[in-house]
């Protein structure tokens, strides 16, 4: 019998064939399902409901561990979550920035909570069911993507410190959605085997977030309503909702007939106005990045060739990486890259490796320098 490990359950196909994968192996599994969100709190839900804090999920999650016999839990995160996830997710908007939430819950609340989980119940080991790989190297513990590119989540996981990343184990990372799906269905998960992927924002199951803030924030419509649309050169054009339900690069429901397109170039809270401007003046080929995690290197106070990416779904780009404090570093892209959001996540890459990332605070044009910048952000 191998260590005992504590899987990270949501009920999904995902965590449930890496349960099944770890206990095949002759892992000691122990399963746990958390709960971060009530639903009833959420307002309308989406059609299709397929998140990991819903009864079903629970019981799905239950089934599979009863199935296999391994044991099962559920434990109660809702407050922690609040505090540290839903409490910032609607400050940055606020802010008038664009919030990452699952970077966020991965580094304050999944690992940290299930690593004291997992202490209490003498497991070695946690694992999820993210398609990332983790390996020692150089006297480092180092995340790189999985096999699958379309399904790789490495970006969501720049935040886990040396120590989470020590007895963290990612054990879908050496396969592909397919091969996945095609095991649960061997493993005899029937119930979960084709279960659809999740896209939606966990506490957010209707995906609208601006609904989300309004039922949220008491009074937000009435103290934010009605600010103006602006030029870069400051000519006002209209008239906006309020600036926490727009973001950078957005182009649609705008409401605005300029005859040419025009996108969302910066947010100002301060004086709830909402700047726009043709699809050029998005691009920007400079950020600085705070509150940054590194994972490859101790640090990277020597100018660096890496690959960036700004979001998500980016592909990624090359770029020049130097770490200029304690918490923060700088980005320099070879080509200026379109819609740098501030509360976003930068990404940097060697290969597949994961060098570190950070928290996107502002960004600039080639030719600017940060003092020059109409990014109020960057000396906050």
């Amino acid at each position: 019998m191998k260590q005992r490990v504590l899987v990270a359950m949501s009920g999904g196909v995902d965590s449930s064939v890496a349960a099944v994968l770890l206990h095949k192996q002759g892992y000691e599994v122990i399963g746990i399902t958390m709960k971060t969100w009530d639903y009833a709190q959420s307002g309308p839900r989406s059609s299709k409901v397929v998140g990991c804090c819903t009864l079903e999920s629970m019981n799905d999650a239950r089934r599979v561990a009863l199935s296999h016999g391994f044991v099962h839990f559920i434990v109660d995160l809702r407050e922690e979550f609040g505090d540290w996830v839903i409490t910032r997710f609607t400050g940055e908007y606020l802010a008038g920035r664009t919030p990452n939430p699952c970077v966020l819950c991965n580094t304050h609340i999944k690992w940290e909570a299930l690593l004291r989980r997992a202490d209490d119940l003498d497991c070695a080991y946690i694992a999820t069911g993210h398609y990332a790989c983790v390996r020692k190297e150089g006297g480092r513990w180092v995340v790189s993507r999985g096999i699958d590119l379309n399904k790789d989540q490495s970006y969501a996981l720049w935040g886990l410190p040396q120590a989470h990343l020590a007895r963290t184990l990612f054990p879908l990372g050496a396969y592909t959605k397919p091969e996945i799906r095609a095991m649960a269905a061997d493993y005899g998960l029937t119930h979960v085997a084709n279960k659809p992927d999740s896209y939606e924002i966990c506490f957010i199951p209707d995906n609208d977030y601006r609904r989300f803030l309004k039922d949220r924030v008491d009074g937000l419509r009435e103290r934010i309503a009605g600010g103006p649309f602006i030029l870069e050169d400051g000519t006002v054009i209209g008239q906006h909702s309020g600036y926490p339900f727009y973001t950078i690069g957005q182009r649609h429901g705008l409401g605005l007939a300029l005859g040419y397109p025009v996108y969302v170039t910066a947010i100002d809270p301060e004086t709830n106005t909402v700047t726009v401007g043709p699809r050029e003046a998005l691009l920007k080929a400079h950020l600085l990045a705070r509150q940054i995690n590194l994972v490859k290197y101790p640090n990277l106070r020597r100018e660096h060739l890496a690959t960036g990416k700004i979001r998500y779904k980016d592909p990624g780009a090359p770029c020049l990486v130097q770490q200029c404090g304690d918490d923060e570093l700088t980005v320099s892209f070879a080509v200026q890259r379109t819609a740098i959001t501030p509360g976003q996540s930068v990404v940097l890459y060697e290969e597949d490796d994961v060098l570190g990332g950070g928290w996107i605070a502002a960004s600039w044009r080639a030719g600017e320098t940060p003092a020059n910048t109409t990014a109020a952000y960057i000396a906050a």
